[in-house]
């Protein structure tokens, strides 16, 4: 059976991005792949656990990290439900299939200071690319949105009047976040750059190149790389950590927790819980200062 039901069915009932859905099916391929090379198989329909099981090994042994291979056995999961789904089979091979363990990820925030001091940098620069490159970190750092949805941004998803910007999530759920006076600012600054190119290819697109075409997200990783590496030695330096400290500085100032899972567009609370490790520490430090206990 081809690939292309399950994968209009993602697009379409699972409202997927197109991203992740080229993920899954590439996950998919790569799994046909293993079995006709190593079982002769050409059907992955008629796969058993057996067989899915050497496959995973086969991933562990080529240094694939537990959660990365979680993620692939993910995919290949939610192919054999749809197939159960449609009737294509009657048994789901990976039913009773627990994941390999994995360690939890400490995501380390940018310190207030880090961010400080990368913000800095654009004082004295006003061309196209500088202008939009402060623009995508004060919008990172002040909205806390995912990288695909900076670069999905449309002209018309900026309201400068209502100082409101309106993101589209995942599974295309829309959220209203507000802006702040210097974010505004800034973005006045960037558009009248924007305006002033020469070529205006994806005119729609808020995010541009200088050459008047849409951002890309590797692009948009480098930025925030190339300038938070002048600031931060923290290891990992992407947009990510920005969504990672604009949640965990809003929490260590006492930000209710359902409004940061709002602004950040998650489903569930249990998603924004992971950033309050770290706001936890800080109230540490402020109960142990301020507690008169403390001193005795």
């Amino acid at each position: 059976m081809s690939t292309k039901s399950f994968s209009d069915y993602l697009l379409l009932e699972k409202n997927y991005s197109a991203l992740t859905v080229k993920a899954y099916i590439n996950d998919i391929n790569a799994f046909a792949e293993f079995v006709q090379l190593e079982y002769k198989i050409d059907s992955i329909n008629t796969i058993n656990y057996q067989q899915i099981r050497s496959w995973i090994v086969s991933l562990v042994e080529a240094g694939l990290s537990n959660r990365s291979v979680n993620r692939k056995v993910s995919a290949l999961n939610s192919y054999y439900k749809f197939l159960l789904k449609i009737e294509a089979i009657q048994i789901n091979p990976l039913a009773k299939h627990k994941a390999l363990k994995t360690s939890k990820k400490v995501q380390i925030p940018f310190s207030e200071i880090e961010v400080s001091q990368v913000l800095n940098l654009f004082n004295t620069e006003n061309d196209f690319e500088s202008l939009r490159d402060k623009f995508i970190i004060e919008l990172f750092y002040s909205t806390g949105i995912r990288r695909i949805e900076l670069v999905q941004l449309n002209i018309s998803s900026i309201d400068l009047h209502n100082k409101t910007l309106k993101v589209l999530g995942k599974r295309n759920k829309e959220r209203i976040i507000p802006l702040l006076n210097t974010v505004i600012q800034t973005a006045k600054e960037y558009l009248k750059a924007r305006s002033e190119l020469q070529i205006l290819v994806d005119k729609n697109k808020l995010f541009l190149t200088k050459k008047g075409v849409k951002i890309y997200e590797t692009l948009v990783y480098r930025i925030i790389n190339d300038y938070f590496s002048k600031a931060s030695t923290k290891v990992k330096k992407s947009p990510h950590i920005l969504r990672h400290s604009f949640a965990t500085h809003l929490l260590n100032q006492g930000a209710n927790l359902n409004a940061v899972k709002e602004l950040l567009g998650h489903s569930s609370l249990a998603a924004t819980q992971v950033y309050t490790h770290n706001s936890i520490a800080e109230l540490k430090k402020v109960h142990v200062k301020a507690h008169p206990r403390s001193k005795k």
